[in-house]
């Protein structure tokens, strides 16, 4: 049995003592709020802080406020199952709904943070495993080790971003608030990722993501769509969010955002402009469904074989998208399971 080793646990009562709390202890300190994550890497010694930081019992943390003319804003200590069930997300965002809502299972959403889940520690085949087996194949770059075993000459680490819901806040347009021992500022939310594997976030040391900000809808609608082995419980192994901005037919504008495609969510802008100006006919879906396949170039890293989990990006892309346009979805799915049915799963 994997037990969690020994650390100190402190409880804060707001940000600013936690802030206070993280600059005190330094490296040997981490915030948690859920977790779901952090603490099954603590019990695979892929994490090792001595200091806690809790964040749970700071109220102002989980408050979602606000609404679809003036934005959303929700904090970074909201759970998954209440964003997921939140009137103005499911009526106004309902892709960031579906994306919390597909987050492993029911007990770990009512855990799990919208903060943890986008914050959420890269992934990969040789450093999520136990300590031994990690071990028995002489670690690797991201902990313990100096290779990266996905790519044995590389400089740097290619674990992926297994976050469901930053590629729809990307989407979206959203901000998120960092406030640290400097004090407090607000930056898009492509700003708070990093394309490498260890360095994956650029919040600074002592940081803490207190809310995420949506932007007014405007008229932006949007969706998610995930590729997992199950139904149930798996990380994403490929994460489509699409949003586009329609009049009378017309894309006006767009954007696409790729999850578990490489170390930080990955947008593509050459696939968005090939919708902009256009009606979304099967056509001009199928030319943004090529376009976005291009940059992702999936390795040897998370679960189902690469060469597949390429191809099944622009197969994804052009659900989404024909989800948006209102095109029908039947015929596009494995024999015996309806477009429901997917979606659901």
């Amino acid at each position: 049995m994997m037990r969690l080793p020994p650390f100190q646990y402190f409880a804060p009562r707001g940000v600013a003592e936690a802030v206070g709390l993280l600059a005190e202890h330094g490296a040997a300190a981490t915030v948690v709020a859920g977790g779901t994550d952090l603490y099954p890497n603590m019990k695979r010694l892929q994490m090792e802080p001595r200091v806690l930081v809790g964040l749970r019992g700071i109220r102002e943390l989980a408050a979602i406020r606000g609404g679809a003319r003036d934005g959303l804003v929700i904090g970074a200590g909201a759970t998954l199952t209440g964003v997921s069930e939140h009137p103005e997300v499911r009526a106004h965002y309902p892709a960031l709904a579906r994306a919390a809502g597909v987050v492993s299972t029911p007990q770990l959403r009512n855990m799990g943070t919208l903060g943890g889940n986008v914050c959420v520690d890269t992934r990969c085949n040789y450093y999520n495993q136990t300590y031994e087996w990690r071990r028995s194949i002489g670690f690797c770059m991201k902990k313990d080790g100096d290779i990266c075993l996905v790519a044995p000459g590389s400089v740097r680490c290619w674990a992926v971003s297994s976050s469901d819901t930053a590629p729809v806040l990307w989407a979206l347009g959203a901000e998120a608030t960092l406030v640290g021992p400097s004090g407090e500022r607000r930056i898009p939310i492509a700003a708070l990722f990093r394309d490498d594997g260890i360095e994956y976030l650029g919040k600074a040391p002592g940081e803490i993501l207190t809310e995420l900000i949506l932007p007014p809808v405007g008229g932006w609608r949007a969706t998610y769509w995930k590729l997992r082995r199950r139904g149930a419980f798996d990380f994403p192994v490929l994460g489509v969010a699409a949003a586009v901005r329609l009049e009378n037919g017309v894309c006006r504008d767009a954007r696409i955002v790729l999850g578990a495609v490489a170390s930080t969510p990955r947008e593509v802008p050459e696939a968005a402009r090939a919708l902009v100006g256009q009606r979304l006919d099967a056509e001009v879906i199928g030319r943004a469904a090529e376009a976005a396949a291009r940059p992702a170039k999936p390795l040897d890293n998370t679960d189902l074989v690469y060469h597949y989990r390429k191809r099944m990006t622009k197969v994804y892309v052009a659900r989404a998208l024909r989800e948006l346009a209102g095109l029908p979805l039947e015929g596009l799915w494995p024999s015996g399971m309806s477009a429901r049915a997917v979606e659901e799963a």
